[in-house]
């Protein structure tokens, strides 16, 4: 099977533009902003010059110009303003439309200009929370809506977890300077999303804290093991698809049950800790709804 998508259906440019379908119709019907192909039963489709240009459009409407002005400029002129708008760096939008861009045509040229473009002035921590985070977020929806494949979502997956272990390994070069407790981190059986758990990482070791990170699937028998060598462990998990909702009460509990005493704590973050019976949970288990939540009480 074909994993790149050079064709999109207008869902498909809704999904990726926030632009409802309707809308796009009346902006091609009324100003002739793109001109779609048909097949033989007059269904629209799109190719992936008309959907960069549908995300510049949109880029241009949300700083304020109507789409019968904008609908007047030459294509020229379209890709000129965006790239004025952008240039004071502070269109988060574009540089979130530059990356799915860069997902779907599996462009890694365009993915580290994009992202070096905003380290000129931003740091890595800002780029992840105000752009990554996003981003990520929305991939999330738009392989959901098979409105790209998994080659797209691992494409672009990949790219950013590059940039976060480069800065991973920078923020390691000093030295722990908080000894006061150590954070152990892994993923529950079967779960394979690690991007956000390795940001975690990140995060922790920028705040001076030693991290002992163990990956995928690690039983709780093992993760017991590191209190023989640490004390006042926090044990941080990332549920992104598991534990299946229907077990993640009983799979919360045998953590507790293995790995609470000699001051440790658990830290549970993820889609599915919305499925976790709060009112059953230890004091020492922690359930926190975002990144930027959990990094605050680092």
């Amino acid at each position: 099977m074909n994993n790149i998508k050079n064709v999109f259906s207008i869902k498909d440019l809704e999904n990726l533009s926030g632009i409802k379908a309707h809308t796009i119709r009346i902006w091609e019907k009324r100003y002739n902003v793109l001109q779609p192909m048909r097949t033989d039963t007059n269904i629209r489709l799109y190719s992936l010059p008309s959907l960069q240009k549908l995300l510049n459009i949109t880029l241009l409407h949300d700083y304020g110009y109507k789409i019968s002005k904008i609908a007047t400029f030459a294509d020229e002129k379209i890709v000129e303003m965006t790239l004025e708008i952008i240039s004071n760096k502070n269109a988060k939008n574009h540089a979130v439309n530059a990356f799915k861009m860069a997902m779907m045509n599996f462009d890694q040229e365009l993915f580290s200009n994009t992202y070096n473009w905003l380290m000129e002035d931003k740091s890595f921590k800002e780029i992840f929370h105000q752009v990554f985070i996003p981003l990520v977020d929305e991939i999330g929806l738009l392989w959901q809506t098979d409105t790209i494949t998994p080659a797209h979502e691992h494409f672009i997956s990949c790219l950013v977890l590059k940039k976060i272990l480069v800065n991973i390994e920078k923020a390691e070069e000093v030295k722990p300077i908080k000894t006061d407790k150590v954070y152990v981190l892994s993923l529950p059986l079967n779960e394979i999303h690690s991007l956000g758990l390795v940001y975690l990482h990140y995060e922790i070791v920028s705040n001076g804290y030693k991290v002992i990170y163990l990956g995928e699937s690690l039983p709780l028998t093992n993760l017991k093991d590191l209190k023989k060598h640490f004390n006042s462990i926090v044990f941080l998990s990332y549920f992104s698809v598991q534990p299946d909702r229907e077990y993640v009460d009983d799979y919360v509990k045998a953590m507790a049950e293995t790995l609470l005493g000699d001051g440790s704590q658990i830290w549970l973050i993820g889609k599915m800790t919305q499925y976790i019976n709060l009112s059953l949970l230890p004091a020492d288990v922690k359930v926190f709804n975002s990144i930027p939540d959990l990094a605050e009480n680092i």
